[in-house]
């Protein structure tokens, strides 16, 4: 493991089999994080972000037929060859997640308090009437007023950005190393949605955390981002630290992704769309999987997956249109 990395994700396969037949959710996906460090994933719908985070967190459904290969080093320990009682003492507790849609992540029969009381007393070893008090202050912590009425209310009860608050002080109740953020603004306004990403940007500094932060919104990683990894049908095509990114991308689905981005005070008739479809994970041939909807595709992009290819230090990509540059 690289010195100062908190997490690093070696070759990751996770596969799911399908009636169709196996799906390569995720595709040799490597990439690290440095501990203090926020790294966006960000991809269209479907690309793999939250495969990828779902199998950090060792909750991908083995039985049906899913497998996860590779390596995910935490803290100089591989999650995947580790036993599930000893995940479980990890999980909510060294690194933690923020899930996607909290309105259908939280118990909707259980309390506000009960479901955040209930990492506490499995984690920790505090009495429940200490955990109630902890639950109460992490309730105000994310902002959130009557905390003591919160405390006694159902999902139902709230707004949607009051539930994505309360699973950031689930997430948070026992000072993890390492968020885990999927999509964590996702259905609410822009002024909830600057509200929520302060907090968590508070947050992280105030308890000295790495983050993961999943998004498809280019404005997110434009204001909370250190580095960037850009997935396409699984796969990572490209990533840098964020200036490099929005200054000098390479990949042309990361000059896509940018420039179908609305900017203020830039009135267009129409926005940039790429063209074509997210090609098809089950019946993935060997070659560039965004070659049919590339206007620079050449006859090896149809014939050859490109590898990795150094652009400068710590920026990256997997082109053809660069391969007099160092393959890495």
């Amino acid at each position: 493991m690289a010195e100062g990395s908190i997490l690093q994700v070696n070759h990751l396969l996770t596969q799911f089999q399908t009636e169709a037949g196996k799906v390569n959710a995720v595709n040799d996906v490597s990439f690290e994080i440095k501990e203090g460090q926020t790294v966006c994933l960000v991809g269209e719908s479907g690309c793999g972000k939250s495969a990828t985070a779902m199998s950090i967190m060792g909750l991908i459904d083995h039985t049906s037929g899913a497998k996860c290969e590779g390596e995910i080093i935490f803290e100089g320990k591989d999650l995947l060859k580790m036993k599930k009682s000893d995940l479980r003492r990890l999980r909510g507790n060294d690194f933690a997640m923020i899930f996607q849609e909290p309105m259908t992540s939280l118990n909707p029969v259980l309390t506000i308090g009960e479901q955040i009381i209930e990492p506490l007393m499995e984690h920790t070893l505090i009495s429940k009437k200490q955990a109630k008090q902890k639950a109460i202050e992490l309730i105000e912590l994310v902002g959130i007023g009557r905390s003591r009425e919160i405390f006694s209310s159902y999902p139902h009860q709230l707004s949607g950005g009051m539930l994505q608050r309360i699973m950031i002080a689930i997430a948070l109740c026992c000072n993890p190393r390492l968020l885990i953020a999927d999509e964590p603004t996702t259905a609410l306004d822009v002024t909830i949605q600057a509200q929520i990403l302060e907090l968590l940007r508070k947050l992280k500094e105030e308890r000295q955390m790495s983050m993961l932060l999943i998004t498809h919104d280019l404005g997110v990683v434009a204001e909370v981002a250190d580095y960037v990894i850009v997935m396409y049908a699984g796969k990572v095509i490209e990533h840098a630290p964020v200036v490099e990114l929005f200054k000098n991308p390479k990949h042309p689905y990361t000059k896509g992704l940018l420039a179908a981005k609305p900017v203020i005070n830039q009135r267009k008739e129409t926005l940039y769309t790429i063209p074509g479809q997210v090609p098809n994970l089950i019946d993935l041939q060997p070659s560039c999987y965004f070659s049919d909807r590339c206007e620079h595709c050449m006859s090896i992009c149809v014939e050859k997956s490109p590898g990795m290819k150094s652009i400068k230090d710590d920026h990256q990509v997997a082109c053809w249109l660069y391969e007099e540059e160092v393959i890495v």
